[in-house]
């Protein structure tokens, strides 16, 4: 997932126009704040199993939700069709069905909320030439990739509506890692809008470093959503042992053919894949922190955020694996992977600016 970092002006335009730009950097905070809680939401909505509970797509009927007896009975009837009611559901009650279904019609109409949310002040700070060209354009991409990530949506939760009693874990990850790109980048437009309080020249290697850290971030976001998909947390749920072992043995890890398959397929390889990169992101998080502090000031405060919430992080995932994945440690763990994101996309930026 790579983060096309916003052009940095030179400091004294920028801090010019700072005040003048609030509104704008205040609006994008809040915008960056519904993704984070649509990720939530979007969580608590799989945990649940409440993803293929509405069984069809439809951006502007679907925004009520049903109003009468008869509609919430045609809604179950659609429901009972497909392959999750009649093989992991039967016997279902109303009651039960509504239950599920305002999870996922929920995580539809905060899509849909946020896609307002954006578009109406986006449309008056245009009006009021608040909004240049440049920043127009970057706004008008992120706009457009809500859109995809409605379309992908939709395209994940059909993966489950045939043949299957879930959806695709490979749509699964794509819909989480552009949901979190998005974010990234709603949170990078927006700190580019304010000169930091402060400028200490970074050297390039650190530079590069942070870019690293990025990278395995949106990395481990992915295989997160591959786990959550294969419902690998509910297997191997020991640590730091995995069925006994620290690597388990090949001749697992790569049961299936051809072999990449198991970097996507294998509950196994998926799970320890998810492990191993948590490894790497701690000990980059801890190298990264040594590196910062030899330059100080905000640099060396954003990296011991990013060492703190790294390692809260660590800790949360262990904590939902060895537990089995309760409903609310395995939310506080997402939530948490949208702290870590947040920390490096901002220390990114900032890092950038001070080049």
């Amino acid at each position: 997932m790579a983060l096309d970092l916003p052009a940095t002006p030179p400091a004294d335009v920028v801090s010019s126009t700072a005040d003048r730009l609030r509104p704008v950097r205040l609006w994008l905070y809040a915008v960056a704040a519904m993704i984070v809680l649509m990720v939530v939401v979007g969580g608590a909505t799989r945990l649940t199993e409440s993803g293929l509970s509405i069984t069809e797509w439809k951006p502007v009927a679907g925004t009520l939700p049903p109003l009468s007896d008869a509609a919430w009975q045609a809604e179950f009837d659609k429901y009972r069709q497909i392959p999750q009611y009649q093989q992991v559901n039967r016997g279902m009650s109303l009651d039960e069905f509504k239950y599920i279904f305002w999870w996922e019609w929920g995580h539809r109409l905060l899509g849909r909320l946020i896609g307002f949310v954006f578009l109406l002040p986006f449309l008056f700070f245009l009006w009021r030439g608040l909004i240049d060209r440049a920043l127009g354009w970057k706004l008008s991409g992120l706009f457009v990739l809500g859109g995809m990530q409605g379309a992908v949506g939709w395209w994940m939760v059909a993966s489950g509506l045939v043949n299957r009693v879930d959806v695709s874990q490979y749509r699964l990850a794509t819909h989480l890692t552009l949901a979190c790109f998005i974010l990234a980048a709603t949170v990078a437009v927006a700190v580019s809008l304010k000169a930091p309080a402060e400028r200490r020249p970074s050297p390039d290697w650190l530079r590069g470093y942070a870019r690293i850290l990025f990278a395995v971030v949106a990395l481990q976001i992915f295989l997160g959503g591959l786990v959550a998909g294969l419902d690998a947390g509910l297997t191997y749920t020991t640590w730091p042992l995995m069925d006994g072992h620290i690597i388990p043995p090949a001749a697992d890890l790569f049961v299936q053919q051809p072999v990449w398959r198991n970097f996507f397929e294998n509950v196994l390889t998926v799970q320890f894949n998810h492990r191993l990169v948590a490894y790497l992101l701690l000990a980059l998080a801890l190298g990264h922190w040594l590196s910062a502090r030899r330059v100080g000031g905000a640099v060396r405060r954003r990296a011991t955020l990013i060492l703190g919430l790294v390692w809260a992080q660590a800790f949360l995932g262990v904590w939902t694996l060895v537990h089995q994945v309760p409903i609310d440690i395995a939310l506080a763990h997402q939530f948490g992977a949208t702290l870590v994101l947040i920390a490096v996309t901002v220390n990114l930026v900032r890092l950038h600016e001070d080049a």
